[in-house]
């Protein structure tokens, strides 16, 4: 009896240690995997900030640009504010998104063919961006002539609306710098230069701060002279990194200009037409916004305190927009290397990281909300718009944080034409019409425009890319990628 009392105790005995020892690798195990996560999410966040820490001082740096120029404009007077902003956020604004977006084809290709190794086919993709955007800037010149009458028939005051005509014919050179400068900032970034960029902004910022005092205060040139320095700091950014390109710095990529550039030209002009189509429609969204208050009573403070919002919400936009690219540049290199489960895992990273600067700022916004107005303005009526304003801000920059970078998986992924019909479902069918109907119909005002384009169009097309985002086959979308890669790579052949 005592030895099988004995010998059950000693069986309960090894049973408790091997539960215990089960327990401890279960626990073993589980600590393993964490570090494991860690360790992923470390590797992946480095590869991320690779591009997109120096992008951000690119991007807000650049946007500073047009910031400061509609600082100094401001302290010339309401009727240069009002003049100065439309134009940027208006005219430029329309330019910039058109052309960005086309640009972005560069994105796809450039960063799956990285991912691929097969460098050789960059500076191609470079060549043929600079002609097909090029092209686009001849064909969008007349907004630019005609800016006058086009802002006089969408309802702007005619007193603006001249201003605005005279400024964007002084813009013009602003307007065909985008097309060197959009695929050779795209270029770069693919093959995770991106720091060249962020250094030769800064350069830019810096001259075109000085070149702003020199034409305004010193030679009183006044309005003009905004725009003149806009000009000279934007083409002294592109002479900058045109020169690093072509001057041996990227051995592997630029090899010399080539014929093969027109090969495949329509192709690449359909792509980079999709590309431009849905960005543009995202971009034009928050510049209709500015045109319809523009139609409200009092439109001038209500066009001066929305384009404050716009010019901090713009400014601030430059950080997701820098994930924007960072995200597409991971995505499309993972993809075009065959690696499903790694553009999935950059795609989590990138949310998550841009999420929670959004909300940092968002916060940061919301306890200055009665400052933030003081840096464009003195005037107390636009002071107290901009603060009644400021909770919209607070939200539209929380959404900006996530849809900027889902639209960069979007650009990695090559899924563009998809995106473009989404955002015309959401922002035009959905929130434009939500919006004007709060606007005008419920007398809410600017803050019904902007309210109802926010929740009806931007949350909206934010849930839809999110749900496409977390039910993609990622290994199938690798396979698509591998099979472009291929056949664009037929049309190029490498040159020694």
């Amino acid at each position: 009896m005592g030895s099988k009392k004995g010998s059950s105790l000693g069986e309960a005995q090894i049973a408790l240690l091997d539960e215990d020892g089960a327990s401890s690798i279960r626990i073993a195990l589980k600590e393993d995997e964490e570090e494991e996560l860690g360790r992923r999410v470390w590797v992946e966040s480095k590869k991320l900030w690779h591009i997109a820490g120096p992008s951000m001082i690119g991007r807000v740096t650049n946007y500073a640009i047009l910031v400061i120029t509609q600082a100094f404009a401001g302290h010339l007077g309401e009727l240069e504010l009002a003049a100065v902003a439309i134009v940027i956020n208006v005219i430029v604004g329309f330019d910039i998104g058109f052309m960005l977006g086309m640009a972005s084809a560069l994105e796809t290709l450039c960063g799956q063919a990285f991912g691929a190794k097969k460098p050789y086919m960059l500076g191609v993709y470079l060549q043929r961006g600079w002609i097909v955007l090029f092209m686009f800037c001849v064909l969008l010149l007349p907004v630019f002539v005609f800016a006058s009458p086009i802002l006089k028939f969408l309802g702007q005051p005619s007193e603006i609306a001249e201003l605005c005509g005279v400024l964007a014919l002084w813009l013009i050179p602003l307007h065909f710098s985008f097309a060197l400068q959009f695929p050779l900032w795209r270029f770069l970034q693919s093959q995770l230069k991106a720091w060249v960029i962020a250094w030769m902004c800064v350069i830019a910022l810096v001259v075109h701060i000085f070149v702003s005092w020199l034409l305004v205060y010193k030679f009183e040139f006044g309005v003009i002279g905004t725009a003149a320095a806009v000009n000279i700091s934007w083409w002294v950014l592109n002479l900058g990194l045109f020169i690093y390109t072509v001057t041996g710095a990227c051995p592997l990529t630029w090899t010399g200009f080539s014929f093969q550039a027109f090969n495949g030209l329509w192709d690449f002009v359909k792509l980079s037409f999709a590309s431009g189509v849905m960005l543009c429609l995202e971009n034009w969204y928050y510049r209709i916004l500015l045109l319809l208050t523009g139609n409200l009573e009092n439109s001038k403070i209500a066009v001066d305190a929305l384009a404050i919002c716009m010019s901090i919400n713009g400014w601030e936009m430059m950080i997701p927009l820098s994930f924007f690219a960072a995200t597409g540049v991971r995505v499309a290199n993972e993809l075009g290397g065959g690696n499903g489960k790694g553009a999935k895992f950059a795609t989590i990273v990138a949310v998550v990281t841009s999420l929670i600067i959004g909300i940092f700022i968002s916060t940061f916004i919301a306890l200055f909300h009665t400052q933030i107005g003081y840096l464009f303005s003195t005037s107390k009526p636009v002071l107290q718009q901009v603060n009644n304003l400021s909770l919209l801000l607070v939200f539209t920059i929380l959404l900006n944080s996530v849809q900027p970078v889902l639209s960069g998986v979007a650009v990695g992924s090559g899924w563009q034409s998809y995106v473009a019909y989404i955002n015309l479902g959401c922002y035009y069918i959905v929130g434009l019409p939500l919006g004007i109907l709060l606007g005008w119909v419920f007398h809410v005002g600017v803050m019904g425009i902007w309210a109802g384009m926010i929740f009806g169009g931007t949350a909206i097309q934010t849930l839809i890319l999110a749900f496409i985002t977390t039910r993609c086959n990622w290994e199938t979308e690798a396979e698509k990628a591998n099979l472009h890669v291929r056949k664009w790579e037929a049309q190029i052949q490498p040159q020694n």
